[in-house]
């Protein structure tokens, strides 16, 4: 408990524990939307002279289509020395339309330019092309106004219902999997490390000598694990507490102002398509559960090395491999919830603390059958009480070595060392 003490509070009280509690929520939701505005404000104005043999891209076609989009322009012209001067008359590039049939088009017209442009250009100029190529089919079968608007309304959609949940929904399903997802997996890597780095530190100043002359190395290694965990849950708990507090000021909010009111009956529906208590709890339950699985991998290799921050890195290069396995398992999971791969996925203790969180969004027992719910929970358990067991094994020896690069089979041998 003093370790668990000491770790918990030398974390918590400095300066940068409360700088990234504010400042993760703050920049994530920068970098979602500064990365959309930077990508608005980043493209390439193109201004491309457009050769037409074919009679149909008239004028205000090009006009129709230039307005839609600023970023890419075509110029008509007729001189075909263009092609010969066309960055000296101010073009980024030309296309020939040569004469064509509209029964059959034509495939692979040449955008003719110096340089080779991302394919976000090819597509946009592929597409306003192909929306005055579809007016000029269109007139030619005799397709008015009336028609073209029955075309393009006239649809069959699908909407799944639920029948054990009415307001279930597969995108907000899909979201909350997702994000619960990530942020076990940082969690994992950030506080994993945490706990590698602690350990590295204690044995490089030789502070673990003078410790474990007080505790057992099982001991000692376990108060770090739980303290630094501790100190991700209350993180957690934070964020959790001003997403409440946030989601409070929008619905005092919502009887005076439309937009506010909106958004607070959309987060409404949302919470209402999921079992949030559960949620929640599983949420806290994997989050505890992984974080102990491999916390205790990273402690164990902490222990082994000594100063070298590169050893470190290549040891502990397989635990993060696992972990980023998991979130390509998530992505699969979160396609398919009910499928063979987020099954095992989530049943595994390698990767259940990810995938098993995608899947839950998606209902229980529904989606996700109880039973598997209880067997990926207890194998878990299962499973970092066997690494715990297993790292303690490492750490007893590792802790006091130095002088020697370890390896991965030495570590072995310590680790079933009678």
């Amino acid at each position: 408990m003093l370790i668990l003490k000491r770790e918990y509070l030398t974390r918590v009280k400095k300066r940068s524990f409360l700088l990234t509690t504010i400042m993760f929520p703050v920049l994530y939701i920068a970098l979602i939307f500064g990365t959309g505005y930077l990508g608005s404000k980043a493209k390439q104005k193109l201004d491309i002279a457009l050769l037409d043999q074919s009679g149909y891209f008239t004028d205000s076609a090009l006009a129709m289509v230039n307005a839609m989009d600023s970023s890419t322009i075509f110029t008509p012209v007729n001189d075909t020395s263009v092609q010969s001067k066309y960055k000296e008359a101010g073009y980024d590039g030309y296309i020939i339309i040569p004469a064509i049939d509209w029964q059959t088009g034509m495939k692979n017209i040449k955008f003719i330019t110096d340089k080779t442009h991302g394919s976000g250009t090819e597509s946009m100029i592929e597409r306003k092309l192909n929306i005055i190529w579809s007016e000029t089919v269109n007139e030619k079968l005799g397709i008015d106004n009336d028609k073209k608007t029955v075309l393009s309304t006239s649809s069959i959609s699908i909407k799944e219902e639920n029948q054990q949940n009415k307001n279930a929904n597969s995108k907000v399903s899909a979201t909350i999997g997702y994000a619960s997802g990530f942020l076990i997996y940082f969690i994992l890597l950030i506080y994993g490390s945490q706990v590698m780095m602690g350990v590295m530190e204690e044995k490089t100043n030789r502070i673990a000598e003078v410790v474990i002359s007080s505790v057992k190395p099982f001991q000692l290694m376990l108060g770090k694990i739980v303290g630094i965990s501790l100190v991700a849950l209350t993180q957690f708990l934070i964020w959790i507490v001003c997403v409440f507090l946030v989601y409070s000021a929008g619905k005092l909010m919502g009887s005076d102002n439309a937009i506010a009111s909106s958004i607070v009956e959309g987060i409404q529906q949302s919470f209402a398509s999921v079992n949030l208590p559960l949620i929640l709890g599983c949420f806290a339950f994997y989050f505890m559960g992984g974080f102990f699985f491999y916390s205790s991998m990273y402690a164990a290799i902490g222990s082994a090395i000594n100063e070298d921050v590169r050893e470190a890195q290549s040891l502990s290069f397989p635990i993060t491999l696992l972990i980023i396995f998991a979130i390509f398992m998530m992505t699969i999971a979160i396609q398919d919830p009910g499928g063979p791969i987020a099954v095992w996925g989530s049943i595994i203790p390698f990767t259940s603390p990810i995938v098993m969180m995608a899947r839950l969004p998606f209902g229980v027992p529904g989606t996700v059958p109880v039973w598997q719910l209880i067997v990926s929970m207890a194998l878990l358990v299962i499973g970092f009480l066997c690494t715990t067991w297993l790292a303690a094994k490492i750490y007893r020896t590792g802790i006091l070595m130095y002088g020697k690069k370890p390896s991965w089979k030495e570590m072995l041998k310590w680790a079933f060392r009678k």
